[in-house]
């Protein structure tokens, strides 16, 4: 499945910090030092991205990593401040666990997968990062968990359902409760 490339120009993009890396290079005088850093960008409402810079100083690295997020942006679906289903992203050896919470529950989740959620405007999750703890690799699972999310609208399409009442309403807590006929 391919995205369609978004456009960075007409939206308020917010962008964060995840993690910034001193790397020493030895040379023949001493060591080199440059600095890598993993920015993650997003709307806060839906649309989310990852970049990497190094450079040698750390504003310059978090600038480039600004610029490569803002061209790798991908969209995901945001049904009341949390995602429509449970889902596991895996990238090398880490996976993660993202769960739908209640409304009220806040964000659940540690380290750079908090940091993706904050951005991208999910503001009811419960996340778990298992395996490796390398924030580059914990964010692109947890990328890879929300661009595999499905659209309940498209998925009801797909199976051929009509739009017609499910028979349930939602609550003032966001649970979901069957209607009085």
């Amino acid at each position: 499945m391919k995205a369609e490339r978004i456009d960075p120009e007409g939206l308020n993009l917010k962008d964060k910090v995840v993690f910034i890396n001193r790397v020493a290079k030895v040379v023949k005088g001493g060591r080199r030092f440059s600095f890598s850093a993993l920015v993650v960008v997003g709307n806060e409402a839906g649309i989310v991205g990852m970049g990497k810079g190094k450079a040698a100083e750390v504003p310059e690295a978090i600038r480039k990593a600004v610029d490569q997020a803002k061209k790798r942006l991908i969209k995901f679906p945001l049904i009341n401040g949390t995602i429509p289903h449970r889902i596991i992203g895996k990238y090398g050896s880490n996976s993660v666990v993202i769960n739908p919470a209640k409304r009220g529950t806040g964000i659940i989740a540690g380290g750079a997968v908090r940091a993706v959620f904050e951005v991208s405007g999910v503001q009811d999750i419960v996340a778990k990062s298992l395996g490796s703890h390398n924030p580059f690799n914990t964010v692109k699972a947890t990328l890879d968990g929300l661009y595999n999310l499905k659209d309940p609208e498209a998925v009801k399409k797909i199976r051929g359902k009509v739009e017609e009442d499910s028979g349930q309403e939602e609550n003032q807590n966001g649970s979901l409760t069957p209607t009085k006929s």
